[in-house]
């Protein structure tokens, strides 16, 4: 009964001396770790992070050895690799980044047009696609949600028109000269044809997808766009968002994914500006 109590009185004093800033801190720390662990996952940086562990377990086994020479060299490679770091990891820090900037709480919902152009545009291009789809003629249609991308939409022509599916369908006939890039669509407007897309790095992506479902992919790993995908070698069609890419959609689905996904950038709008 003693020991009881003894370990009980030890506990309780324990919990005392806990506060709940040391608890805050822990959590954070954990989370950041976590996030970060997530972000780095079936990656380059995976690897490498290993191979840093590995030399830091070296490095302590080597000053616990009194190995002075290689504890040496080991600790001059950290001061090195700390620079190297950020060289090597330059993707995945830009992707951190993006990541984190890409917060909702952090962007304004400040697009253009009504809930009726909204879904007119979604209209227009559904009709559009459903004809590019029955004969085979290859489109990649990049629509810009909550993260400006005007660095893409700098790479192609600017047009600037009203979406309708006529002009769409002429943008990516196979003789049209912007027929191989991405039409960009912001704020309810074809803003841009011809456009360059960066390709996914993913070395996990499917290799019969080509390079219109590799660039569309590449696309949503470095911005929130919503893309829609006609294949030029079958027809099927497919919409990428938010680093997921489903495939052999029908006219009714494609509706219906690209209004719930931009129904919930305007909700999320609503909400960070009651916040405001």
């Amino acid at each position: 009964m003693e020991f009881i109590n003894s370990l009980f009185e030890t506990m309780m004093a324990f919990v005392s001396e806990v506060k709940i800033t040391y608890i805050i801190d822990i959590g954070i720390i954990a989370f950041v770790f976590y996030k970060l662990l997530g972000l780095i996952r079936e990656t380059r940086a995976e690897q490498l992070v290993k191979g840093f562990l590995i030399i830091l377990i070296i490095s302590k086994l080597s000053e616990w050895a009194k190995l002075y020479a290689i504890n040496y060299i080991l600790q001059n490679t950290f001061t090195i690799g700390l620079i190297a770091l950020v060289i090597i990891f330059q993707p995945e820090l830009r992707k951190a980044l993006e990541h984190l900037g890409r917060s909702q709480w952090l962007i304004t919902n400040n697009k253009k047009g009504s809930v009726e152009e909204q879904t007119r545009s979604i209209n227009e291009i559904v009709d559009a696609v459903s004809v590019m789809s029955r004969k085979k003629i290859g489109a990649l249609i990049v629509m810009e949600r909550l993260i400006g991308i005007n660095d893409i939409i700098d790479t192609g022509t600017m047009l600037d028109a009203k979406i309708s599916a006529d002009l769409l369908m002429n943008v990516f006939y196979p003789k049209s000269p912007l027929h191989d890039g991405a039409v960009i669509i912001k704020n309810n407007r074809i803003m841009a044809a011809g456009c360059l897309l960066p390709l996914s790095s993913n070395k996990y992506i499917s290799k019969e997808l080509g390079t219109r479902h590799r660039a569309a992919m590449g696309m949503t790993e470095s911005s929130d766009a919503l893309i829609v995908i006609v294949s030029e070698e079958t027809g099927a069609i497919s919409m990428a968002v938010e680093g997921k890419l489903q495939r052999f959609l029908d006219t009714s689905t494609l509706r219906d994914l690209m209004i719930n996904t931009l129904e919930n950038d305007k909700e999320g709008g609503e909400k960070n500006a009651i916040k405001k």
